[in-house]
């Protein structure tokens, strides 16, 4: 295929280049032959190249894979914040009620608030990611995110009260929902389709980083009794959207994106950047990606939100709404609430703080594990069987706390919560953003992943109040009895995922296409053969 076929002319602006893109008929495309066999070449070729060998050719998609993965960081960060100010002396002896038998605590509705605040900026920010991020890229929506996020951070640092506090974290949470329905998308977008699953789990590697930081500080700061015993893990915030800032500046724009907008002179460029220098490679890639995104033209013109609810892309989507939703379900709010969770078991405060940056270091570690599993099994594989394990560890944990209760006990319902977080770090976590990366269209990726997360807020806020209800001395104080709840919610996602969440591992985004247009069971996306050749 000559260059001219792939690029622009030089004297075109920007905005006749989107123009020239929009007239090209997809039918005369996908009839360009020189065009499709560089399609098939690049797509058997990527088909061919196992993850190590991907890794090698491709260090710098990895790189910027995770340096927008990384962004989460900041909403993980703050999450685990929230759940740790409630076991902070300091903070209770400022803002607590006395409860007898307890001394000071934060009230329930206090706690729910500081959790939900800003889960419910974040519902607002991943409802605007997608209409900008179709409109300006990945790269300058994210830029601005981590402008917003720098702003937003002082009316937090300088709250002095829980009302003031909440407002700050509904601010910040605006940006949150920006980063996590970007990263994803850009993730499985940048890298080629060996990396895909371990470069997409990454995100959940973001969140342990943010836990392991939370930890420390709150360790190193909770024998203070004044204000800087939260002042300062809140100022912390700041040491991370600067530098990402300036990085992500340098990054290279997502090459669907630019080839959906008509700029494939720059699409060849960022494949360039990030890929490896064999000859033919980056034409090859660029074909392919053009041949998909003309056969999803076919489909649709330009994305809406209401197109996530037509035809087969309703089933996309409530597929990702499902996954991101069941990530409330299957016990991770425990290790949100980590350190309250372990004091409520009977441990002892100093030991808590302790056992929250043991699970915290542990968690990193899982999510480090999750990348030779996403590469040795599938998604569906890996997300039932670590349901299944979960459900267990969490009715365990649920009669540990039913019977008579002594040292042993307490310390075995900690133990039990550190193995359920483990497990979710390491398979749950992990693989469901790897599911909803790649479930979607790439046509609609941008507004999918935004609703998809907007799922989970719709679904963690209620369940942050019912996380906060079971463990409160305030509320109904069944400390690890709350196993058997979680244990109920995370065998309902089991179900729906039996049934609705298809093997998408090994598929390129056309066959995805294809499996979905063709209403092929989730059952049977692995088995089901789909030619290089076939468009529809």
């Amino acid at each position: 295929m000559s260059a001219g076929d792939i690029q622009p002319k030089s004297e075109l602006q920007h905005g006749d280049e989107i123009a020239v893109h929009q007239s090209e008929k997809p039918e005369a495309v996908l009839a360009n032959k020189d065009l499709m066999n560089d399609a098939f070449d690049g797509e058997n070729h990527e088909h061919q190249e196992g993850v190590w060998e991907s890794a090698k050719s491709h260090p710098w998609a990895c790189f910027w894979a995770f340096i927008m993965c990384f962004t989460i960081v900041m909403e993980s960060f703050d999450m685990f914040l929230s759940g740790n100010f409630v076991a902070l002396e300091a903070f209770q002896n400022r803002y607590g009620v006395p409860v007898e038998g307890e001394g000071m605590v934060i009230e329930t509705k206090w706690q729910s608030s500081l959790f939900q605040a800003g889960q419910c900026g974040a519902f607002i920010g991943v409802f605007l990611a997608g209409p900008i991020t179709n409109r300006f890229g990945y790269r300058w929506t994210t830029i601005l995110a981590l402008i917003l996020m720098n702003a937003t951070i002082f009316v937090s640092f300088f709250a002095d009260s829980l009302a003031v506090l909440v407002v700050g974290q509904l601010l910040e949470g605006v940006p949150w929902g920006i980063f996590i329905a970007n990263s994803p998308a850009y993730a499985s977008e940048i890298v080629p389709l060996a990396l895909r699953g371990a470069c997409t789990a990454t995100l959940q590697m973001s969140w342990s980083i943010g836990g392991i930081i939370v930890a420390a500080a709150t360790y190193g700061y909770n024998s203070r009794n004044d204000e800087w015993s939260w002042r300062v893990p809140l100022a912390l915030q700041w040491i991370f959207p600067t530098p990402l800032l300036i990085l992500i500046f340098f990054a290279p724009e997502s090459p669907w994106w630019l080839v959906r907008h008509g700029r494939k002179d720059e699409a060849l460029r960022s494949i360039e950047r990030v890929g490896n220098k064999r000859a033919g490679s980056a034409q090859q890639t660029l074909a392919m990606i053009e041949r998909t995104v003309k056969i999803e033209e076919q489909l649709g013109g330009q994305p809406t939100l209401m197109d996530l609810w037509k035809g087969t892309d309703l089933r996309r989507t409530t597929i990702t709404c499902l996954m991101y939703a069941s990530q409330n379900f299957a016990g991770n709010l425990i290790a949100n609430q980590a350190t309250f969770f372990f004091e409520q078991a009977g441990i002892p405060h100093e030991r808590a703080f302790q056992l929250n940056l043991i699970n915290s270091c542990l968690g990193f570690i899982a999510n480090a594990l999750s990348w030779p599993l996403t590469a040795w099994f599938g998604r569906r594989t890996i997300y039932l069987w670590g349901t299944v394990t979960n459900i267990t560890f969490l009715i365990l944990l649920g009669i540990c706390a039913s019977i008579a209760q002594n040292t042993s006990t307490n310390y075995a319902q900690a133990i039990l919560g550190i193995i359920i977080s483990f497990v979710y770090a390491g398979a749950l976590g992990p693989i469901t953003y790897t599911a909803i990366a790649e479930t979607s269209s790439v046509r609609l990726r941008a507004l999918s992943t935004g609703v998809g997360r907007g799922a989970y807020y719709v679904a963690e806020i209620p369940m942050i109040f019912l996380a906060s209800q079971m463990l409160n001395p305030t509320g109904w104080n069944l400390a690890g009895k709350c196993g058997y709840v979680w244990a109920g919610t995370a065998f309902v996602c089991w179900l729906m995922a039996y049934f609705f969440l298809p093997e998408l591992k090994h598929r390129s985004y056309r066959e995805i296409d294809i499996l979905f247009n063709r209403k092929v069971p989730a059952r049977k996306f692995k088995t089901t053969i789909i030619d290089v050749k076939e468009n529809e």
